[in-house]
């Protein structure tokens, strides 16, 4: 990995471990600078989300933080996948923040934990993207090179 990745990712780490993250986000492993989990709950009421704690994996490339993570869900039998028009049922997200076009190097671990859990906060619907079932068969490329179109904003 390169020296600038290790570096930012290495002052992450150090600040994660240093000072608690945000209520409801919580580093489970980071091993490494390539692949770190994390769990993160809903803090509200909202009844979708209620009692559940949900896995997120990080993966990052050598050109991170210009480039951003790769962030998915991972199902475990006590860590569901979040039911959500962004989510597809393989852990994939659908997120602007996650891709080139939304992406800015200011942001870091800390604050996509805190965007997805915002994104499941504000969610009423209680549904799987449009073409769940297909996609998550036909799918063959990894999250970072799918090119999703942003067209709802309200979800």
């Amino acid at each position: 990995m390169a020296g600038f990745a290790t570096k930012r990712l290495g002052k992450e780490l150090s600040k994660i471990n240093g000072n608690s993250l945000p209520p409801g986000i919580e580093l489970v492993s980071a091993d490494n600078f390539e692949e770190w989990f994390l769990d993160i709950r809903v803090l509200d009421n909202n009844p979708l989300y209620l009692n559940e704690i949900y896995r997120l994996k990080f993966r990052f490339s050598a050109q991170y933080p210009i480039e951003p993570p790769e962030v998915t869900f991972v199902k475990l039998a006590d860590r569901p996948i979040p039911i959500h028009p962004h989510i597809y049922s393989n852990g994939i997200i659908c997120l602007d923040l996650l891709g080139q076009q939304g992406w800015s190097p200011v942001q870091n671990v800390e604050s996509v934990c805190m965007s997805l859990q915002s994104m499941l906060t504000g969610n009423s619907r209680n549904e799987r993207p449009a073409g769940d079932e297909e996609f998550v068969r036909a799918n063959r490329l990894r999250p970072k090179d799918i090119d999703f179109y942003y067209d709802d904003n309200n979800v």
